[in-house]
């Protein structure tokens, strides 16, 4: 497996590509996972085994600038080589795993699309150079046509790899999974709590503000607690927000917290709240955040857009249509003043959850494997 970055900071890999990988080595599989140390250049050289997967980081480039770019492109080469691998499963196509994979000799190849990459994705979210964009928005379409057999996160990104000129035959929908996750019971509160789990970017701000500013007036015991981080600061535009509507005093701001604090925040919750924006970046992604609200437990109202509805339907969480954030506060209501539907909702959430683990999930991705191998 190549990852598109390192196992930190950023949670690709920790959230898809190790529990996949960890999955399938109890299937018998030997499995290894390469990545550049583009973030985490301090792992740069290492090797460590997580369960039975060993995670390599390529050495990290003396230099900066476009020699580097080259040097993370040689250097996982150079260890996809040594590897002699019987197969290849790519993580996200673009950067320099996707340069890495067309040197890749006879090897029967996967590529894997959780995301998608450019216009309309990545690309205008984030501040690439124009050359870098240029280059990630034709391996995201030069990659998936080239390989034997597609994984894809979402039925949108199903459809989009389709219309590349994939057969469907090659590719397959292979949802992100949820880790069991161990939670403290849920603790006594004197208020009613709310959890908005998130990295900010996905939401409109403005609907977000109108149902929670409805949300405090009809219940202003309520707490919100806010785990996260924008990628822009969008944070500080929310608690803006907050503060010019009234509805500041709810909240509980906690930030970006490391993985292991998560279960002990979301078992203080009753109601967890994925209010998300229906474009193309949010249709597309495999929303692992959700997972995690599932695997927790929570009663979760959800906007009705992609992943959401594979995930949630037809009795894990409540749907309302995106946009609408009468009908979204009204959801968070009705939740906070019905404890047997919260209880409901609980049992459903963990039932979903459970189909959802990654060792149901990863036969899904050895039907893959073996479609590649046919073809090489």
């Amino acid at each position: 497996m190549i990852a598109p970055f390192g196992i930190r900071p950023k949670g690709t890999l920790l959230a898809r590509m190790l529990p996949l990988a960890q999955a399938l080595h109890q299937r018998g599989h030997t499995i290894t996972i390469v990545a550049p140390p583009v973030h985490n250049p301090v792992d740069g050289g290492t090797t460590r085994v997580y369960d039975g997967v060993a995670v390599t980081h390529t050495t990290a480039p003396p230099v900066g600038g476009p020699p580097a770019a080259l040097w993370h492109t040689l250097a996982l080469w150079q260890t996809v080589r040594r590897a002699q691998a019987d197969l290849i499963h790519l993580f996200k196509p673009k950067g320099f795993g996707g340069l890495t994979v067309l040197a890749r000799g006879r090897v029967p190849l996967v590529v894997d699309c959780d995301d998608w990459e450019g216009p309309g994705g990545w690309n205008d979210l984030l501040p690439y150079p124009p050359p870098a964009k240029a280059l990630f928005a034709w391996q995201e379409r030069d990659l998936p046509r080239r390989a034997d057999a597609v994984t894809v996160v979402s039925r949108a990104l199903e459809t989009l790899v389709w219309a590349m000129g994939v057969s469907p035959q090659r590719v397959f929908y292979l949802p992100n999974g949820a880790w069991q996750m161990e939670v403290p019971p849920p603790s006594p509160s004197p208020h009613p709590t709310i959890v908005l789990y998130t990295r900010f970017w996905e939401l409109d701000l403005a609907e977000v503000a109108a149902v929670l500013t409805s949300v405090y007036h009809q219940r202003p015991d309520t707490r919100l607690l806010i785990i996260g981080k924008g990628e822009r600061g969008e944070e500080q535009h929310l608690l803006t927000l907050a503060t010019a509507q009234g509805w500041a005093a709810m909240i509980d701001y906690r930030g970006w917290q490391e993985p292991t604090a998560i279960p002990r925040l979301l078992a203080s919750a009753d109601v967890a709240i994925a209010p998300i924006r229906d474009t193309l970046i949010n249709r597309a992604r495999g929303m692992a955040k959700l997972t995690e609200l599932m695997a927790a437990g929570l009663p979760i109202v959800a906007s009705d857009v992609g992943t959401a509805r594979d995930y949630l339907a037809p009795a894990a969480g409540i749907l309302v249509p995106p946009g609408d954030a009468t009908a979204f506060a009204t959801a968070v209501i009705h939740l906070l003043d019905d404890a047997d539907a919260r209880v409901r909702l609980r049992s459903a959430a963990l039932a979903a959850a459970h189909r959802l683990r990654w060792d149901n999930l990863a036969p899904i991705a050895e039907a893959a494997y073996q479609q590649a191998c046919a073809r090489s």
